[in-house]
């Protein structure tokens, strides 16, 4: 693993420390151009009622606003978690360069894990797909976040009886 995708992840953590804390499913993404942030989102579904305000949505909209073009040619991202079939078509369509995710998602990840969007052979552009970029912390800030709302679940159903 290059230091650079590291150093990006660990934004890209920091952010979906910030979905977390605003009880939103923990994922964050950060959008980079010759070794500088042009544009970073965390999940916001809940706070914007807004189903598209995916992590990567976000970064990738403040990224063209930053760049005044909505292809991020020579762009690459970094993603906490693999995207799903939305942000897959997104990332392809801006023209994104370079994916770098960490944890899989086997449910609905679209690079392969679930489905594959990503470089799938009807798409006009190929995306370089780095995986596994500090897959356990990406990880474990997702599996704590369930672990905490399930327990929070069985409490409130616990008090009720």
């Amino acid at each position: 693993m290059s230091e650079q995708h590291a150093f990006f992840m660990r934004r890209a953590l920091m952010l979906a420390e910030q979905a977390a804390a605003a009880d939103e499913v923990p994922v964050g993404a950060v959008l980079v151009v010759d070794g500088k942030i042009i544009g970073e989102g965390y999940n916001q579904v809940i706070t914007r009622n807004d189903a598209s305000a995916h992590a990567e949505v976000l970064a990738l909209r403040a990224g063209g606003v930053q760049q005044q073009n909505y292809r991020l040619v020579n762009s690459t991202l970094y993603v906490t978690l693999e995207p799903c079939a939305m942000c897959a078509g997104l990332i392809t369509h801006a023209r994104v360069q370079t994916l770098v995710f960490g944890a899989p998602d086997p449910r609905t990840g679209a690079t392969g894990s679930a489905i594959q969007v990503i470089n799938h052979a009807s798409m006009n552009h190929r995306v370089e797909v780095v995986s596994g970029v500090l897959a356990q912390e990406c990880g474990d800030i997702l599996r704590e976040f369930f672990r905490e709302k399930r327990k929070k679940a069985k409490n409130l159903t616990e008090f009720k009886n």
